[in-house]
């Protein structure tokens, strides 16, 4: 004789489907901002990037050399990297002779990449 297993009920979703139409026609023409966003996050979901990202925080500028050792990577890596978050608009950059520096493109995304990482245990 076979036995069936009834797993309980999650105690995190409801137990009926119901919803209040005036709150979603509200909110959900705003779900098409997400989209703009959605990059940047994915931009910063990448471990190298989110770390260069977070030593632009610390410091106000940084050298393509030195993002290279901060993130113990080639120069060749440290650029790939700071090119894609400048292409997102997270970072900027500006060229001194020889020499590349990057910035965070503005407080916002410095805001944003602090806040995650205080978030996390991060020393502010």
């Amino acid at each position: 004789m076979s036995q069936k297993v009834v797993k309980p009920a999650p105690q995190d979703t409801c137990d009926i489907f119901c919803y209040d139409e005036e709150l979603v026609l509200r909110v959900q023409p705003r779900m098409e901002d997400v989209l703009g966003v959605e990059q940047i996050f994915k931009a910063l979901s990448d471990s190298t990037r989110l770390k260069v990202a977070y030593a632009l925080t610390l410091e106000k500028e940084l050298c393509v050399c030195d993002v290279a050792n901060i993130i113990q990577a080639t120069t060749a890596t440290a650029s790939h990297h700071l090119r894609l978050l400048r292409k997102q608009g997270l970072a900027t950059y500006r060229k001194e002779g020889k020499l590349v520096f990057y910035s965070l493109a503005n407080e916002h995304i410095h805001q944003l990449v602090s806040l995650a990482m205080i978030h996390f245990g991060a020393k502010s």
